[in-house]
């Protein structure tokens, strides 16, 4: 009789002990998918500054990702605009094509993504054109924040401003460098050599993120990259 009990009671040891390792063993549930990874309702229009010597085709595989995302094409803007001037005034014509894009889409405001010199003046217009009420989220990638020196070798008005120390940089980076209400959002590359130093990208306030190794122009050409910044502005 004191054996069979015995017995019986090794038997549900060994169950309760096999049920907890299978508890301990089961497969986790499958986690879901970021939801800011694709296009919803609430996302906003993205437009895209390019930079020195650029145009809006800079951004034509960046575009394209977004669409592969469920973006729809009217909420992509690749705006071209004169590299050579002030970026104060490309600021300027700046809050003309936000307001025009708010009233395409009817978003009340846009996501901006910036490369290189576009982020100057997308900042000056957040900072001076009362953008930031228009603006959820801005993105800079690899952008002279604080001056280059790689600009010291050209004369555009739009160049000499991205020179270290220059009273448009100085005016610019007074006080409170990622101003009103907007995320703001960098990525610098330590292999950018279009861009020095290196120091020059991160901003006070804002989410500043070091990429691999990637050259200048493939700061808007990369994967990694291209969904960070997607589910940065997609939040």
């Amino acid at each position: 009789m004191q054996r069979s009990l015995l017995n019986r009671s090794l038997v549900a040891t060994a169950v309760a002990a096999t049920g907890v390792l299978l508890a301990v063993q089961a497969p986790a549930p499958a986690a879901q998918a970021s939801s800011s990874s694709t296009f919803r309702s609430t996302s906003n229009p993205v437009l895209f500054v390019h930079g020195y010597t650029g145009d809006g085709s800079n951004w034509n595989t960046m575009a394209s990702r977004f669409r592969n995302d469920g973006w729809p094409s009217s909420y992509l803007d690749q705006w071209t605009y004169d590299w050579h001037q002030s970026n104060a005034t490309t600021a300027q014509q700046l809050s003309t094509e936000v307001d025009r894009l708010l009233a395409a889409t009817g978003a009340t405001r846009v996501d901006i993504v910036s490369h290189s010199m576009g982020g100057l003046s997308s900042r000056y217009y957040l900072k001076n054109l009362a953008g930031a009420a228009k603006v959820d989220a801005w993105v800079s990638l690899g952008g002279p924040n604080h001056g280059t020196d790689s600009a010291n070798s050209c004369f555009d008005t739009s160049c000499t401003e991205m020179r270290i120390g220059s009273a448009f940089l100085t005016a610019l980076n007074s006080g409170d460098e990622t101003p009103g209400s907007a995320r703001y959002a960098t990525w610098w590359s330590p292999c950018d050599t279009m861009i020095n130093p290196d120091s020059s990208v991160p901003l006070s306030g804002a989410t500043n993120t070091q990429t691999a190794c990637l050259s200048h122009t493939d700061l808007f050409m990369d994967a990694t990259v291209y969904a960070q910044t997607r589910d940065m502005i997609n939040r």
